[in-house]
């Protein structure tokens, strides 16, 4: 029986299969591998242990050379996405209703969603699609985990300031210290460095399974047509956004279009918003399920939508990540 080889024929199968098993289990049989010990530290909580293991690996795999170009694409997403998410928030916000929303959205929600990105999915794709930059790159990304960077948005715009604890450094130095260790080993010694690789590609479908473990479908009910509509956009505009800068600078831009997700923490960033500004309690729960909505929105079609671009660059006679730096 060729597993393996079923997954490859779906676009981003080895994550994408995984992770939609996940989903599926999560939502109808939510208990079923919530039994303690083994089953459930791998099959439930195991992504985030998995993907700063994948990390570690990437790590190895980087030429202390080559640590400009992954900084210098973690940046190009990081404020791309940020600027993407407020132009549409601040247009949001401008043209939105008597009752505070713009075509059913709630501003802050559409700012959340978008600003925010899940760092999982970004690993499981440039895992697939990606080179060692590309991987490394999300050393940086992980600055828009959370509320800070809306934060930021909503503090430019004149509505409310920052608040304490919205972000932590130590939380950035731990994502950042696994690829740190990795880069080390592997400058240091080449056939570690060509164990880590051969032992990268076997993580991303478990730490993908785990992933959907995570996700609950019930939310895009929740959430509405609205909150669907959320997910399409922060998966299509920062998505393509991504992938077009990317091209320009003639990088792998695969990994450009890989950043349009919302991450699952963003759905507690409407909260902490309110708690912070009053002004913004009204529509919190409504702007809560909307993201929830994206996050599971954007975790299902995104994976889909960089199939298609890969399928795409091939036809006009590219290879993906080889023909790109």
């Amino acid at each position: 029986m060729k597993i393996k080889q079923s997954l490859e024929k779906f676009p981003g199968g080895m994550m994408i299969v995984p992770l939609l098993l996940g989903a599926v289990i999560n939502t109808l049989f939510p208990e079923i591998l919530r039994i303690g010990n083994f089953t459930e530290a791998l099959f439930v909580d195991g992504s985030s242990t998995l993907i700063a293991l994948f990390l570690l690996f990437t790590g190895a795999q980087i030429n202390f050379k080559n640590v400009g170009l992954s900084l210098k694409k973690g940046a190009t997403l990081l404020i791309v996405k940020w600027l993407v998410g407020i132009l549409i928030g601040l247009l949001a916000i401008m043209i939105s209703g008597v009752n505070g929303l713009f075509l059913g959205m709630v501003p802050v929600a559409i700012i959340a969603a978008l600003t925010n990105s899940n760092g999982g999915l970004y690993v499981a794709m440039v895992g697939q699609y990606g080179n060692k930059t590309d991987r490394a790159a999300y050393s940086l990304l992980a600055l828009n985990d959370g509320p800070f960077l809306t934060m930021v948005a909503l503090a430019i715009f004149g509505t409310i300031g920052f608040v304490e604890g919205v972000f932590s450094p130590v939380s950035f130095i731990s994502v950042l210290l696994p690829i740190i260790i990795g880069m080390i080993l592997g400058n240091l010694d080449n056939e570690l460095r060509e164990f880590f690789e051969r032992s990268s590609a076997v993580l991303i479908p478990f730490f993908a399974f785990s992933l959907g473990m995570g996700i609950d479908f019930k939310s895009i009910i929740d959430g509405g047509l609205s909150g669907i509509i959320l997910g399409v956009i922060t998966v299509f505009i920062t998505g393509t956004t991504g992938y077009l800068v990317f091209r320009w600078f003639k990088w792998n831009p695969i990994a450009g279009a890989a950043e349009g997700s919302t991450a699952g923490n963003a759905v507690a960033t409407p909260a902490a918003i309110a708690t912070a500004s009053p002004a913004f309690s009204a529509n919190v729960h409504l702007a809560t399920v909307q993201v929830a909505a994206a996050v599971v929105v954007s975790a299902i079609l995104l994976p889909l939508y960089i199939g298609f671009l890969v399928k795409l660059l091939n036809k006009k006679g590219y290879k993906v990540p080889g023909d790109f730096k």
